[in-house]
């Protein structure tokens, strides 16, 4: 049986505005699904609702991951279960090593009595960085102290890499990057999907992304609701045409 994440006639408010206004959506296992659309439309917001960011409050609609509502569940039981979020602007955490979050989040998702050897892992994350043409100091460093944007968001989809997550949910994984760090950071999310068959649902701005990121769908929200859902081809009009005549 595939996994199946499905959002059911979401609405969702925050200090009382309402920002999601009835959104359907289904991410399979081993789909990429990218999500488009203007500022203001509710993309970060449905990324953060399905994770369980308290600051928002579900009114009505439902989140199921393979049948089962995990609206009563906090953020880290969410993630237990299997998913992934990867923040538009990852914070700093000072006094912690970027080693150290890794080992530790490996630790408490999957509930392990025995911690992964270190130098085994060690050896491991390393290896995951050079792929993604991270400084392997980075590793040894507080997480994001000092980091520049791109370094930051490769270190976003090392954590990922490192979790392999059922579903991953990026939120704007190509923001303020070059070309060359789009390029490692694209090279991650393709790894874990052809290594993991995780579904990924990606959330950008741009089309950029998605030469190197191939779609199975896009569905552009507006206004807090889904106008339109298609294949690749729909980012390529976008582009062309922007989303001022997208109407629900």
């Amino acid at each position: 049986m595939s996994n199946k994440l499905e959002v059911i006639d979401l609405h969702v408010e925050i200090e009382g505005k309402e920002i999601l206004k009835g959104v359907n959506l289904i991410l399979n296992e081993g789909e990429i699904h990218a999500i488009m659309g203007p500022n203001g439309s509710g993309k970060s917001t449905l990324a953060y609702t399905i994770m369980g960011h308290p600051k928002y409050k579900v009114t009505k609609g439902d989140i199921l991951l393979n049948g089962r509502s995990i609206l009563g569940m906090s953020t880290d039981e969410r993630a237990r279960a299997g998913l992934f979020l990867g923040f538009q602007h990852p914070q700093a955490i000072s006094g912690v090593t970027l080693s150290t979050l890794l080992r530790t989040a490996l630790i408490v998702r999957d509930e392990q009595r025995r911690p992964p050897n270190i130098i085994k892992f060690s050896r491991e994350i390393k290896a995951l960085a050079q792929e993604l043409n991270m400084n392997p100091e980075l590793l040894q460093r507080y997480v994001n102290e000092g980091f520049s944007g791109g370094e930051r968001k490769k270190n976003e989809v090392l954590q990922m890499l490192v979790l392999k997550p059922i579903f991953a949910l990026l939120d704007e994984p190509d923001s303020g990057l070059d070309v060359d760090a789009l390029r490692d950071v694209a090279k991650g999310i393709n790894k874990l999907h052809a290594e993991t068959n995780a579904g990924i649902l990606l959330i950008t701005h741009y089309q950029r992304i998605l030469h190197y990121v191939p779609p199975q769908k896009v569905t552009i929200l507006k206004n807090g609701v889904i106008v339109k859902t298609g294949g690749p081809e729909l980012a390529e009009i976008i582009e062309q045409e922007g989303y001022e005549g997208l109407q629900a």
